[in-house]
């Protein structure tokens, strides 16, 4: 079986870097004068992360969490655990969580709690592309790039089974048929 096609770009790599450009100026500000932690999601936020990370101008320390997730018998999202935690303690940092993609909200939800429990100084959320539509639990994002539509996404970061991910823009895939939902993403 052959991959998905390209069904059309929502954002060029010139979009995007404009857009990340702009929130690392906006993060950078928020921060002036204090050093950052920036935790990714692995694995599709590393793309973000990264490029997210070269425009800002505090000084910035990078840790990553992985996540593992489980549908419930309707297929529906489920349960939320880590797969893979913190290399060192976030206690008395300012950390921003980053994300490729803020979905339904569950497993960000999720993770804003997990690190809140370790009792940072502060803790925002940034996020690449946030599907509202789909948001069935709020969480607070305080930085965020684009607001997509309800359909299924992929590129800077974000794949379809693995592939994908290297593209340079985002793009909605045609998955006409096979059931993929944005929890897929």
């Amino acid at each position: 079986m052959s991959a998905p096609a390209i069904e059309r770009i929502l954002f060029t790599a010139e979009q995007i870097e404009q857009r990340i450009r702009e929130v690392g100026a906006e993060i950078s500000a928020k921060y002036a004068g204090r050093e950052l932690k920036l935790i990714g999601v692995l694995k599709g936020s590393v793309f973000f992360l990264t490029a997210l990370a070269r425009e800002l101008t505090v000084p910035v320390k990078v840790d990553f969490l992985a996540v593992a997730q489980f549908a419930n018998q309707k297929g529906a999202p489920g349960m939320v655990r880590l797969a893979k935690d913190l290399d060192d303690s976030i206690e008395g940092e300012d950390v921003v969580l980053v994300e490729d993609i803020v979905d339904t909200g569950f497993t960000t939800r999720y993770l804003f709690q997990h690190l809140a429990a370790r009792e940072p100084n502060s803790l925002a959320i940034c996020t690449l592309l946030d599907r509202t539509p789909r948001r069935i639990v709020q969480v607070p994002i305080a930085f965020r790039c684009f607001e997509i539509p309800d359909r299924f996404v992929v590129g800077f970061g974000l794949d379809y089974k693995q592939l994908y991910r290297n593209l340079k823009y985002v793009a909605t895939l045609n998955v006409g048929g096979t059931g993929l939902t944005g929890e897929d993403a």
